[in-house]
């Protein structure tokens, strides 16, 4: 039945351009992006030699260009530069397609990703597992990473319970359970980054988010998780559509509500704990890239999940790229650039918005 309201009441709401043209528009951008962060840096690699280095690695391709390469190009494309646009890929969808979901579940546009506390959770067990110097790896996941993974998982799963009234879980009361949660954990990290001393300097890099460490473990971790919950959250987008309509008229039109809920919630809170995981806290990505893909081809989220995957993937990569070479050889943290980049556009995107009804259901 959800068919019905996904058709004409939302799919041709707000948009600019066909749909299939836009996808096309967006795969190109990330194209782009990844060839662009591949060339650039401390050290530049003309695109011939990244095709050439990158054909070479096929096993039934030989390029001739390559063998005359450095080897220490090869090596910097290869070892340092592929593995990160891939995980800065993986880390900018997940954080733009939850923040989708959370935008879409609470019927709110100022929710992010990180809007039910689970940055902050991820945080407070990154920061012990700095402090405590942990030394173990599970699953490819050192210390801080596994700290982090599971302590946003364990504050998704903290809310949830408090929230929870019977069998139900209404979104209002999840979302302020979620705020509520988010400050009380936000005072522990500020409370042992007080005392974290020597590491202190480790401990505000990860909170302002980065991918300098990224390597092929990294990704190969990170995607496995980020796959799982993209296919979640995209295999119930039309029902995410109809509760766009509010949860009673959602079940009126026969969506189980509450079983939605649980898989969308669990879906996003696991792209946001791989992500954060991997990258520590970055900010904006999740809140500015839904508005935008809503903005210029409606709230169908069908069609919004997908373009919010590619263009929060293009738009990490290039802003990772941007805090490798804004002061090269140093780099500054992603996140920095991120919320330079990301508060004025969001505020752009609210003024434009202004006279627009932004949600299918009106709200």
């Amino acid at each position: 039945m959800t068919g019905r309201l996904t058709g004409k009441s939302i799919q041709s709401r707000g948009t600019k351009f066909t749909r299939p043209l836009l996808m096309v528009v967006l795969v190109l951008l990330l194209f782009f992006s990844a060839l662009s962060a591949m060339i650039w840096g401390a050290v530049t690699i003309g695109w011939k030699n990244v095709f050439a280095i990158l054909f070479d690695t096929l096993p039934f391709y030989q390029s001739e260009t390559a063998t005359g390469i450095a080897p220490v190009y090869k090596d910097i494309l290869l070892q340092i530069r592929v593995p990160r646009v891939l995980l800065a890929a993986a880390v900018g969808s997940s954080l733009a397609v939850s923040g989708a979901v959370f935008q879409g579940l609470f019927r709110n546009p100022m929710a992010d990703p990180y809007v039910i506390g689970i940055s902050s959770g991820a945080a407070l067990g990154a920061v012990f597992a700095m402090l405590g110097g942990f030394s173990l790896a599970v699953g490819g996941f050192g210390a801080v990473p596994l700290f982090a993974f599971f302590g946003g998982l364990a504050t998704i799963l903290l809310v949830y319970s408090m929230a929870r009234v019977g069998r139900a879980v209404p979104v209002m009361t999840l979302l302020l359970a979620g705020i509520a949660v988010s400050a009380f954990l936000s005072a522990l990290v500020s409370l042992l980054t007080y005392f974290a001393g020597e590491k202190l300097h480790q401990v505000i890099f990860w909170l302002m988010g980065g991918l300098g460490g990224a390597t092929w473990l990294q990704v190969r971790v990170m995607l496995p998780y980020a796959f799982v919950g993209y296919l979640a959250v995209s295999i119930f987008s039309r029902e995410l559509n109809a509760m766009l309509l509010g949860e009673e008229t959602a079940s009126n039109l026969g969506v189980d509500t509450e079983k939605v809920k649980k898989i969308l919630l669990a879906g996003a809170s696991l792209l946001v704990a791989a992500a954060v995981s991997t990258s520590g806290i970055i900010g904006f990505i999740g809140l500015v890239v839904p508005h935008f893909v809503r903005l210029v081809a409606g709230p169908d989220h069908r069609f919004l999940i997908p373009a919010s995957a590619l263009l929060g993937g293009s738009l990490l990569i290039a802003t990772d790229m941007v805090a490798r070479v804004i002061i090269a050889p140093t780099e500054l943290p992603v996140g920095i650039i991120t919320a330079l980049i990301g508060a004025p556009t969001f505020m752009y995107l609210l003024k434009k918005r202004r006279k627009l009804r932004y949600f299918g259901g009106g709200g």
